[in-house]
């Protein structure tokens, strides 16, 4: 099992600071690449002109105060 198979919820992170930009609104199901598409698509549907921001962005698992923070 991968890192995001395991994850009550996921989102998109910024890589150079690490900020949580996005948090993915559906269950997350799959594998680790199937997840990572299924949110980089989602991602790239709300915001048209987030081309450039999901180059520099990564799907992770939310940490447990991000989870309480997002509830």
């Amino acid at each position: 099992m991968g890192r995001l198979e395991d994850a009550k919820k996921v989102g998109l992170r910024e890589k150079e600071t690490e900020r949580l930009i996005a948090v993915y609104p559906y269950e997350a199901g799959g594998t680790d690449a199937e997840i990572e598409k299924a949110v980089s698509d989602w991602y790239y549907e709300q915001y048209c002109s987030a081309e450039e921001e999901l180059r520099n962005a990564y799907v992770d698992a939310l940490t447990e105060e991000e989870l309480n923070a997002n509830k």
